[in-house]
Protein backbone atom coordinates (compact mmCIF):
# COMPACT_ATOMS: atom_id res chain seq x y z
CA UNK A 1 0.00 0.00 0.00
CA UNK A 2 1.66 3.42 -0.93
CA UNK A 3 2.06 6.03 1.70
CA UNK A 4 -0.43 7.68 0.58
CA UNK A 5 -3.09 5.55 0.21
CA UNK A 6 -2.26 4.74 3.91
CA UNK A 7 -2.64 7.98 4.65
CA UNK A 8 -6.01 8.15 3.61
CA UNK A 9 -7.37 5.14 5.05
CA UNK A 10 -5.74 6.57 8.62
CA UNK A 11 -7.77 9.83 8.28
CA UNK A 12 -11.05 7.54 7.89
CA UNK A 13 -9.82 6.11 10.79
CA UNK A 14 -9.15 8.69 12.72
CA UNK A 15 -12.89 10.38 11.48
CA UNK A 16 -14.82 6.96 12.03
CA UNK A 17 -13.87 7.32 16.02
CA UNK A 18 -16.01 10.06 16.21
CA UNK A 19 -16.40 14.04 16.98
CA UNK A 20 -14.98 16.71 14.75
CA UNK A 21 -11.37 16.78 13.81
CA UNK A 22 -8.98 19.82 13.47
CA UNK A 23 -7.23 20.35 10.74
CA UNK A 24 -4.28 20.90 13.11
CA UNK A 25 -4.84 17.65 14.35
CA UNK A 26 -5.33 15.51 11.68
CA UNK A 27 -2.09 16.83 10.11
CA UNK A 28 -0.46 16.43 13.00
CA UNK A 29 -1.59 12.46 13.86
CA UNK A 30 -0.82 12.11 9.82
CA UNK A 31 2.42 13.80 9.89
CA UNK A 32 1.78 15.80 6.87
CA UNK A 33 0.69 19.64 6.36
CA UNK A 34 -2.83 21.03 6.42
CA UNK A 35 -3.39 21.18 2.37
CA UNK A 36 -2.29 17.81 2.28
CA UNK A 37 -5.16 16.25 4.84
CA UNK A 38 -7.34 18.87 2.70
CA UNK A 39 -6.44 17.03 -0.31
CA UNK A 40 -7.33 13.62 1.53
CA UNK A 41 -10.55 14.60 2.65
CA UNK A 42 -11.23 15.58 -1.06
CA UNK A 43 -10.06 11.58 -2.11
CA UNK A 44 -12.54 10.71 0.27
CA UNK A 45 -15.40 12.71 -0.68
CA UNK A 46 -14.87 11.25 -4.47
CA UNK A 47 -14.99 7.81 -2.65
CA UNK A 48 -18.83 8.61 -1.72
CA UNK A 49 -17.52 8.90 1.75
CA UNK A 50 -19.76 11.57 3.90
CA UNK A 51 -16.95 14.04 5.28
CA UNK A 52 -18.45 17.11 6.73
CA UNK A 53 -16.84 20.24 6.66
CA UNK A 54 -17.16 22.22 10.09
CA UNK A 55 -16.80 25.86 10.07
CA UNK A 56 -15.75 28.05 13.01
CA UNK A 57 -13.30 28.38 15.39
CA UNK A 58 -12.88 24.89 16.46
CA UNK A 59 -14.12 23.68 13.09
CA UNK A 60 -12.38 20.92 11.04
CA UNK A 61 -14.15 17.88 9.47
CA UNK A 62 -16.48 14.81 10.54
CA UNK A 63 -18.38 12.12 8.73
CA UNK A 64 -21.67 12.87 8.60
CA UNK A 65 -24.53 10.54 10.61
CA UNK A 66 -26.63 8.66 9.54
CA UNK A 67 -25.12 7.28 6.16
CA UNK A 68 -23.52 3.62 5.38
CA UNK A 69 -20.06 3.40 5.69
CA UNK A 70 -17.42 1.08 4.43
CA UNK A 71 -16.31 -1.09 6.68
CA UNK A 72 -14.08 -0.42 9.85
CA UNK A 73 -10.81 -0.63 10.02
CA UNK A 74 -9.94 -1.65 13.69
CA UNK A 75 -6.18 -1.97 14.71
CA UNK A 76 -4.39 -4.22 17.22
CA UNK A 77 -5.77 -3.38 20.13
CA UNK A 78 -9.22 -2.68 18.86
CA UNK A 79 -9.94 -6.23 17.59
CA UNK A 80 -8.54 -7.36 20.78
CA UNK A 81 -11.05 -5.51 22.82
CA UNK A 82 -13.84 -6.39 19.93
CA UNK A 83 -13.15 -9.89 20.94
CA UNK A 84 -12.41 -10.41 23.90
CA UNK A 85 -15.66 -8.76 24.51
CA UNK A 86 -17.78 -11.29 22.48
CA UNK A 87 -15.92 -13.82 23.76
CA UNK A 88 -16.80 -12.82 27.12
CA UNK A 89 -20.04 -11.54 26.52
CA UNK A 90 -20.92 -15.21 25.47
CA UNK A 91 -19.83 -16.45 28.56
CA UNK A 92 -21.41 -14.50 30.63
CA UNK A 93 -25.34 -15.12 28.94
CA UNK A 94 -24.99 -11.01 27.81
CA UNK A 95 -25.69 -11.76 24.51
CA UNK A 96 -28.87 -11.65 22.65
CA UNK A 97 -28.13 -14.52 20.21
CA UNK A 98 -25.90 -16.89 20.91
CA UNK A 99 -24.98 -17.87 16.85
CA UNK A 100 -25.35 -14.04 16.40
CA UNK A 101 -21.89 -13.36 18.61
CA UNK A 102 -19.77 -16.52 17.30
CA UNK A 103 -20.41 -15.38 13.91
CA UNK A 104 -19.59 -11.69 14.60
CA UNK A 105 -16.77 -13.08 15.95
CA UNK A 106 -16.03 -15.42 13.25
CA UNK A 107 -16.33 -12.38 10.52
CA UNK A 108 -14.10 -9.76 12.54
CA UNK A 109 -11.83 -13.11 12.68
CA UNK A 110 -11.68 -13.99 9.23
CA UNK A 111 -10.73 -10.20 7.80
CA UNK A 112 -8.14 -9.74 10.45
CA UNK A 113 -4.47 -9.58 8.54
CA UNK A 114 -2.60 -12.71 9.22
CA UNK A 115 0.05 -11.73 11.85
CA UNK A 116 -3.24 -10.20 13.90
CA UNK A 117 -5.12 -13.48 13.76
CA UNK A 118 -2.86 -16.05 14.39
CA UNK A 119 -1.75 -13.33 17.89
CA UNK A 120 -5.26 -13.37 18.84
CA UNK A 121 -5.43 -17.07 18.38
CA UNK A 122 -2.88 -17.48 20.65
CA UNK A 123 -4.45 -15.39 23.31
CA UNK A 124 -7.85 -17.21 23.18
CA UNK A 125 -6.03 -20.99 23.25
CA UNK A 126 -4.33 -19.42 26.51
CA UNK A 127 -7.28 -18.17 28.10
CA UNK A 128 -8.95 -20.06 31.12
CA UNK A 129 -11.70 -19.11 33.00
CA UNK A 130 -12.47 -19.69 36.46
CA UNK A 131 -15.98 -19.94 35.98
CA UNK A 132 -18.25 -22.64 34.45
CA UNK A 133 -20.17 -21.37 31.33
CA UNK A 134 -23.76 -21.23 31.92
CA UNK A 135 -26.75 -22.25 30.35
CA UNK A 136 -29.05 -19.25 29.46
CA UNK A 137 -32.47 -18.14 27.98
CA UNK A 138 -31.12 -15.09 25.94
CA UNK A 139 -33.76 -12.41 25.63
CA UNK A 140 -34.75 -11.86 21.80
CA UNK A 141 -33.20 -8.84 20.11
CA UNK A 142 -36.21 -7.13 19.16
CA UNK A 143 -38.06 -7.13 22.41
CA UNK A 144 -34.56 -5.46 23.97
CA UNK A 145 -34.31 -3.10 21.23
CA UNK A 146 -37.89 -2.32 21.98
CA UNK A 147 -37.78 -2.08 25.65
CA UNK A 148 -34.82 -0.02 26.06
CA UNK A 149 -36.51 2.38 23.74
CA UNK A 150 -39.12 2.78 25.99
CA UNK A 151 -36.94 3.92 28.34
CA UNK A 152 -35.12 6.38 26.60
CA UNK A 153 -38.06 7.78 25.58
CA UNK A 154 -40.28 7.47 28.88
CA UNK A 155 -42.96 5.38 26.98
CA UNK A 156 -45.21 2.95 27.95
CA UNK A 157 -44.92 -0.70 26.64
CA UNK A 158 -47.60 -3.82 26.86
CA UNK A 159 -45.72 -6.83 27.23
CA UNK A 160 -46.81 -10.43 27.31
CA UNK A 161 -45.19 -12.36 29.74
CA UNK A 162 -44.86 -15.65 31.61
CA UNK A 163 -44.12 -16.35 34.74
CA UNK A 164 -41.96 -18.94 36.83
CA UNK A 165 -45.18 -20.85 37.22
CA UNK A 166 -46.06 -20.52 33.57
CA UNK A 167 -49.02 -18.22 33.92
CA UNK A 168 -49.04 -15.41 31.20
CA UNK A 169 -50.30 -12.14 31.33
CA UNK A 170 -50.23 -9.03 29.40
CA UNK A 171 -49.09 -6.01 30.92
CA UNK A 172 -48.36 -2.84 30.95
CA UNK A 173 -45.21 -1.60 31.95
CA UNK A 174 -43.87 2.08 32.83
CA UNK A 175 -40.02 0.66 32.46
CA UNK A 176 -37.20 2.28 34.36
CA UNK A 177 -33.95 0.77 33.07
CA UNK A 178 -32.53 -2.62 31.69
CA UNK A 179 -30.50 -4.13 34.13
CA UNK A 180 -27.83 -7.22 33.65
CA UNK A 181 -27.23 -9.58 36.56
CA UNK A 182 -25.67 -13.08 36.61
CA UNK A 183 -26.07 -13.96 33.15
CA UNK A 184 -29.44 -12.95 33.01
CA UNK A 185 -31.21 -8.96 31.44
CA UNK A 186 -33.78 -7.94 33.48
CA UNK A 187 -36.03 -4.80 32.96
CA UNK A 188 -37.63 -3.31 36.20
CA UNK A 189 -40.35 -0.39 36.52
CA UNK A 190 -44.30 0.11 37.27
CA UNK A 191 -46.80 -2.85 36.57
CA UNK A 192 -49.75 -0.37 35.33
CA UNK A 193 -51.91 -3.53 36.24
CA UNK A 194 -50.46 -4.18 39.79
CA UNK A 195 -49.75 -0.61 40.84
CA UNK A 196 -46.29 -1.71 42.40
CA UNK A 197 -42.75 -2.12 41.00
CA UNK A 198 -42.02 -5.09 39.00
CA UNK A 199 -38.93 -6.62 37.81
CA UNK A 200 -39.78 -9.01 34.71
CA UNK A 201 -36.92 -11.26 32.59
CA UNK A 202 -36.14 -10.25 29.43
CA UNK A 203 -35.65 -13.80 28.00
CA UNK A 204 -39.73 -14.31 29.38
CA UNK A 205 -41.27 -11.53 27.08
CA UNK A 206 -42.41 -12.84 24.40
CA UNK A 207 -44.14 -9.68 22.89
CA UNK A 208 -43.71 -5.67 23.74
CA UNK A 209 -45.13 -3.23 22.08
CA UNK A 210 -44.43 0.41 22.70
CA UNK A 211 -47.99 2.60 23.60
CA UNK A 212 -48.79 6.12 22.88
CA UNK A 213 -48.11 8.43 26.36
CA UNK A 214 -45.75 8.88 28.16
CA UNK A 215 -44.81 9.09 32.28
CA UNK A 216 -41.83 10.69 34.61
CA UNK A 217 -39.29 8.30 36.41
CA UNK A 218 -39.18 8.47 40.15
CA UNK A 219 -37.11 9.61 42.42
CA UNK A 220 -35.28 7.38 44.21
CA UNK A 221 -32.73 3.64 43.75
CA UNK A 222 -31.62 3.04 40.08
CA UNK A 223 -32.87 0.52 38.37
CA UNK A 224 -30.13 -1.82 39.31
CA UNK A 225 -30.35 -1.04 43.35
CA UNK A 226 -34.02 -1.71 42.25
CA UNK A 227 -33.36 -5.33 41.09
CA UNK A 228 -31.29 -6.36 43.64
CA UNK A 229 -33.25 -5.07 46.56
CA UNK A 230 -35.99 -7.18 44.97
CA UNK A 231 -34.00 -10.11 44.81
CA UNK A 232 -33.59 -10.10 48.48
CA UNK A 233 -36.96 -9.69 49.05
CA UNK A 234 -38.67 -11.92 46.90
CA UNK A 235 -41.16 -14.66 48.04
CA UNK A 236 -39.38 -17.99 49.24
CA UNK A 237 -39.99 -20.95 51.14
CA UNK A 238 -38.10 -19.27 54.21
CA UNK A 239 -37.68 -16.33 55.75
CA UNK A 240 -34.53 -15.55 57.79
CA UNK A 241 -33.77 -13.34 60.11
CA UNK A 242 -30.26 -12.65 61.38
CA UNK A 243 -28.26 -10.38 64.15
CA UNK A 244 -24.86 -10.45 62.97
CA UNK A 245 -21.36 -7.98 65.20
CA UNK A 246 -19.77 -6.49 62.58
CA UNK A 247 -19.67 -3.92 59.20
CA UNK A 248 -22.06 -3.69 56.53
CA UNK A 249 -18.67 -4.58 54.41
CA UNK A 250 -17.81 -7.58 56.26
CA UNK A 251 -21.02 -8.92 55.91
CA UNK A 252 -21.79 -7.96 51.90
CA UNK A 253 -18.37 -9.68 51.38
CA UNK A 254 -20.33 -12.85 51.97
CA UNK A 255 -24.00 -11.51 52.02
CA UNK A 256 -24.67 -9.16 48.88
CA UNK A 257 -27.62 -7.16 48.11
CA UNK A 258 -28.93 -9.46 45.96
CA UNK A 259 -29.34 -12.04 48.64
CA UNK A 260 -30.07 -10.08 51.88
CA UNK A 261 -31.19 -6.74 53.25
CA UNK A 262 -29.16 -4.81 56.16
CA UNK A 263 -30.42 -2.71 58.72
CA UNK A 264 -30.05 -1.20 61.68
CA UNK A 265 -30.20 -3.60 64.89
CA UNK A 266 -30.31 -0.63 67.40
CA UNK A 267 -28.65 3.20 67.45
CA UNK A 268 -25.38 3.15 66.33
CA UNK A 269 -23.10 5.03 69.10
CA UNK A 270 -20.84 5.71 66.13
CA UNK A 271 -22.32 6.69 63.08
CA UNK A 272 -18.95 5.85 61.10
CA UNK A 273 -21.23 3.37 58.67
CA UNK A 274 -16.83 1.24 59.27
CA UNK A 275 -17.38 1.02 62.66
CA UNK A 276 -18.53 -2.91 64.07
CA UNK A 277 -22.24 -3.17 65.47
CA UNK A 278 -25.05 -5.53 65.75
CA UNK A 279 -26.56 -5.42 62.17
CA UNK A 280 -30.30 -6.56 61.88
CA UNK A 281 -29.56 -9.43 58.30
CA UNK A 282 -33.32 -10.07 56.64
CA UNK A 283 -33.28 -12.79 53.49
CA UNK A 284 -35.62 -15.16 52.01
CA UNK A 285 -34.33 -18.74 50.63
CA UNK A 286 -35.87 -22.15 49.13
CA UNK A 287 -33.33 -23.75 50.84
CA UNK A 288 -31.46 -23.39 54.28
CA UNK A 289 -28.47 -25.72 53.87
CA UNK A 290 -26.06 -23.02 52.08
CA UNK A 291 -26.20 -20.50 55.18
CA UNK A 292 -24.62 -22.53 58.00
CA UNK A 293 -21.07 -22.46 56.05
CA UNK A 294 -22.00 -18.65 54.66
CA UNK A 295 -22.13 -17.61 58.41
CA UNK A 296 -18.31 -20.12 59.52
CA UNK A 297 -17.35 -18.30 56.80
CA UNK A 298 -18.07 -14.52 57.64
CA UNK A 299 -15.95 -15.19 61.33
CA UNK A 300 -18.07 -12.56 62.77
CA UNK A 301 -20.81 -13.69 65.81
CA UNK A 302 -24.22 -13.92 65.33
CA UNK A 303 -27.11 -14.20 66.49
CA UNK A 304 -30.36 -16.72 64.19
CA UNK A 305 -33.46 -15.26 65.22
CA UNK A 306 -35.22 -17.47 62.65
CA UNK A 307 -36.23 -20.20 61.41
CA UNK A 308 -35.20 -22.59 64.16
CA UNK A 309 -34.28 -25.03 61.44
CA UNK A 310 -31.35 -22.97 60.77
CA UNK A 311 -30.13 -22.91 63.92
CA UNK A 312 -30.26 -26.77 63.83
CA UNK A 313 -28.31 -26.97 60.70
CA UNK A 314 -25.75 -24.54 62.45
CA UNK A 315 -25.10 -26.96 65.13
CA UNK A 316 -25.16 -30.04 63.12
CA UNK A 317 -22.57 -28.05 61.01
CA UNK A 318 -20.26 -27.21 64.36
CA UNK A 319 -20.52 -30.74 65.68
CA UNK A 320 -18.80 -31.48 62.14
CA UNK A 321 -16.29 -29.41 62.11
CA UNK A 322 -15.23 -30.41 65.68
CA UNK A 323 -15.22 -33.74 64.96
CA UNK A 324 -13.04 -33.07 62.51
CA UNK A 325 -10.58 -30.96 64.23
CA UNK A 326 -10.54 -33.86 67.10
CA UNK A 327 -9.54 -36.00 64.09
CA UNK A 328 -5.94 -38.08 64.07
Amino acid sequence: MSRPTGRVLTLLELLQSGGTRTVAELADRLGVEGRTVRRYVDQLIDLDVPVESVRGRYGGYRLAPGYRLPPLMLGDDEALAVLLGLVAGRRAGLTTELTASETAAAKIRRVLPRHVARRLDALLEALAFTDRPGEFDTPDAGILLTVADAVRHRRPVSIRYTDRDGRRSERTLHAYGIVAHAGRWYVTGRDASAGADRTFRLDRIADARTLPGSFETPEGPGPAERVLSGFATAEYRYEVTLRIHGTAEQIRARLPAAVATLSEHEPAADPDPAAERWLRVELRAERLDWLPPVLAALDRPFVVERPGELRDLVAALADRLASSARRT
